[in-house]
């Protein structure tokens, strides 16, 4: 399969700084080869989707599992269809350990997005407190386990492996480490087939090829490094030269 090369802009480009992004986002003509992800803010997808000039897919980066109902500020996964998204990202670390959100609530959202027909690439991984106590095969499970069930409903989803101790603080787990994690992860989905199994946390240019050529890393969720077009391009560049996986 085609590596997978997506960028969370998390609270960041508004609408109009979405638009100037793809005016500079000229990766090479073989980065045609990998498979673009952007989940850009609710509020400039639809920038992302007229703006862009290379085929890439959109989506949210949060929804929430009710269709409808008074939850200000929130959307739902049919909401994101009709805008225009393609995928949903579930379970971010940050909606885990920031804003609160549960194994539980995770498997209600992938529940959500499968009957929108939006793909779920839902997050897990573990803290540093956790890798210190050899926890990670538990940790990795436990949150695998949460949301499994509601995956037998889902036509295509993916995973995102995101060690906490890694994003945003430059510190990146070793390819050994992302091959080890994502072969529990492999495990632990079971029977549900090969869906890509994504790497994230401080990726960048210099260590993305590293990443994507490890064993059962089908592509990379990159963060802060997606947020500049020249930047991000080149990582597609790594994705396309590492080739299919």
């Amino acid at each position: 399969m085609a590596k997978v090369v997506a960028g969370n802009w998390k609270m960041n480009h508004g609408p109009a700084v979405t638009e100037g992004f793809f005016e500079r986002f000229r990766p090479d003509a073989n980065a045609g080869s990998v498979r673009l992800v952007f989940f850009p803010p609710d509020l400039s997808l639809a920038a992302g989707i007229g703006s862009a000039r290379v085929p890439a897919d959109f989506g949210v980066q949060n929804i929430h599992w009710e269709a409808a109902g008074a939850l200000t500020g929130e959307i739902s996964a049919e909401m994101a269809k009709e805008a225009g998204a393609a995928l949903a990202l579930i379970g971010h670390s940050e909606r885990r350990h920031v804003f609160g959100e549960t194994d539980a609530e995770v498997d209600r959202k992938v529940g959500a997005a499968g009957r929108a027909g939006l793909v779920p690439v839902v997050c897990v991984g573990e803290l540093i407190e956790e890798r210190k106590a050899g926890r990670l095969e538990e940790v990795l499970r436990r949150q695998v386990g949460a949301f499994r069930a509601s995956l037998g409903a889902v036509e295509e989803f993916m995973v995102a492996y995101e060690p906490v101790w890694a994003i945003g603080t430059g510190e990146t787990a070793t390819p050994d480490d992302a091959s080890e994690a994502h072969a529990i992860v492999r495990d632990a989905l079971g029977s549900l087939g090969r869906a890509p199994v994504l790497y994230g946390g401080s990726v960048n240019p210099a260590n993305a090829a590293a990443l994507m050529s490890a064993p059962d890393v089908d592509g990379v969720l990159v963060g802060g490094a997606s947020l500049d077009p020249e930047v991000f391009a080149r990582i597609a560049e790594a994705g396309a030269a590492v080739g299919p996986g």
